[in-house]
């Protein structure tokens, strides 16, 4: 009884306190109201009882913050969505959230339905929404960089360097021949023939080291000799690639200027030298993954973000793109223990499931398949997916055979090589950036990205099913490595 007569006395004591504070506030405000009067406050207060509250439900739904927050959760379950039915259908999951963006974007919702279109993405979110895509791409390239582990060339240093290079060299050139048909109809205005050539050149040479390696894991052939080949080559053609993109960007940003080209290009090198010989140490020390365990402190995650925003910057300002400096901080990341697997755990479940997909809708956003209105276009577009698939299969497997793969696994391993991907969407929206792909020609490499990444697994599937599987042999370094 004693204990309920304590509890009522207080809940009594608690709605008087709450009932005087109520009564000297709004004596207060009246107060204050008589005294100081706000013509501004007024204004706005009539506004609001005049428009009526769902009229300001939806006022207030128009603001940069609930539209941002109604389009991050339109982005995110659409991609979910559509890379769970690429699953379903045999695909990579990219392909499904690729194929949301370009859905969400002009192709086919501002075509089918303009208003809710201009509702979803008016253009006044875009730099919000550009902004946020970056900073996914520059984790996705550090968990790329991190992926690159050094243990993958040994002992095939020489047979993956012949294979990833000879896959870039053909494309390149094929790609940058075809810029001669190309660019009197297809470049933007201004745009000098050498950046347009080797932006094409790029764009139809590039492979997507992550999603090789997911094709590969679902499969189950990341341990066998061919998993362990593709994986290897990969590694080597990506850092070609990027290093390649690098350089085409400092040529673009020097705008002629032979001083300015070399200073960039002298920086960079001196960023990397720096980065491999005296970052990657400190790091080593400072982070000592040996002793790190299953789990990363907040400490450590906190250098490590540090590392990867610092060298992004680094790239941005020389003049080579952040995206390269994220690269290569997750290249220089320390090697031991579980540190680079659970590093990689932790920073991609961020990215891929929340960030990247705003980076796949931006794309689609500015991607209008459209634009494609004429046979010719379509033609072009079906040029470019063969000029590129030729390329890199066709360069793949003559360097598989030389270096002494069987026919059955060149094939394969030139499938394996010829999907792009993310990779792929990231040098092309740098171009975009940069002015130098146009908004059709730019549809018409979104389209081949999507083509040749989609045509990986059953290209895949055919080569394999040739005669019994069994293990990659291949003459030389391979043969002793394995």
């Amino acid at each position: 009884m004693a204990g309920i007569h304590i509890m009522k006395r207080r809940f009594f004591v608690y709605v008087l306190v709450v009932a005087a504070a109520v009564l000297a506030v709004a004596g207060l405000i009246h107060l204050g109201g008589v005294l100081l009067p706000s013509q501004g406050i007024r204004a706005v207060a009539t506004a609001g009882q005049s428009s009526g509250a769902f009229a300001h439900m939806l006022d207030n739904a128009d603001h940069p913050l609930p539209r941002l927050i109604l389009q991050l959760i339109v982005i995110v379950l659409a991609a979910r969505a559509f890379g769970t039915l690429a699953r379903r259908v045999g695909q990579p999951p990219v392909i499904g959230e690729i194929a949301a963006g370009l859905l969400l974007g002009p192709s086919l919702l501002g075509w089918m339905a303009p208003a809710a279109s201009g509702f979803l993405f008016p253009s006044g979110s875009m730099p919000i929404l550009q902004l946020l895509s970056q900073i996914g791409v520059l984790l996705f390239m550090f968990v790329v960089g991190v992926e690159l582990e050094p243990s993958y060339l040994r002992g095939k240093a020489q047979v993956a360097i012949a294979v990833s290079h000879f896959s870039i060299i053909l494309p390149f050139t094929l790609g940058v021949a075809l810029s001669l048909a190309l660019y009197t109809h297809y470049a933007p205005p201004g745009v000098p023939f050498h950046a347009f050539a080797l932006f094409c050149g790029i764009a139809t040479s590039i492979t997507a080291f992550p999603v090789l390696a997911r094709i590969l894991e679902e499969r189950h052939l990341t341990h066998t000799p061919l998993g362990t080949a593709a994986i290897t080559c990969a590694a080597v053609d990506d850092v070609t690639a990027w290093s390649i993109l690098a350089f085409v960007v400092a040529i673009t940003t020097a705008d002629g200027a032979v001083e300015t080209l070399l200073a960039i290009v002298g920086l960079s090198v001196i960023f990397v030298l720096l980065m491999i010989f005296v970052g990657r140490p400190v790091l080593q020390r400072v982070l000592n993954p040996d002793r790190m365990g299953d789990k990363l402190s907040k400490e450590r995650i906190a250098i490590i973000l540090a590392v990867l925003l610092s060298s992004a910057l680094v790239t941005e300002i020389i003049g080579i793109h952040a995206l390269f400096g994220a690269f290569v901080a997750g290249a220089v990341m320390p090697v031991g223990g579980k540190f680079r697997a659970v590093l990689r755990d932790r920073l991609e479940s961020i990215s891929s499931v929340f960030l990247l997909p705003l980076f796949f809708v931006y794309t689609g956003l500015r991607t209008q398949i459209g634009l494609l209105d004429h046979v010719a276009s379509w033609a072009i577009c079906l040029a470019i997916i063969v000029v590129a698939t030729v390329g890199k299969v066709g360069g793949t497997v003559l360097a598989a055979r030389w270096t002494g793969f069987q026919w059955r696994d060149s094939v394969a391993l030139g499938a394996l090589m010829n999907t792009r991907g993310l990779m792929e969407l990231i040098a092309l929206n740098v171009g975009y950036d940069l002015g130098i792909l146009a908004p059709r020609i730019f549809a018409m490499m979104v389209l081949m990205a999507l083509a040749t990444t989609a045509m990986t697994g059953p290209l895949l599937s055919l080569s394999l099913s040739w005669g019994r599987r069994r293990a990659l042999a291949p003459a030389g370094p391979m043969v002793r490595s394995s």
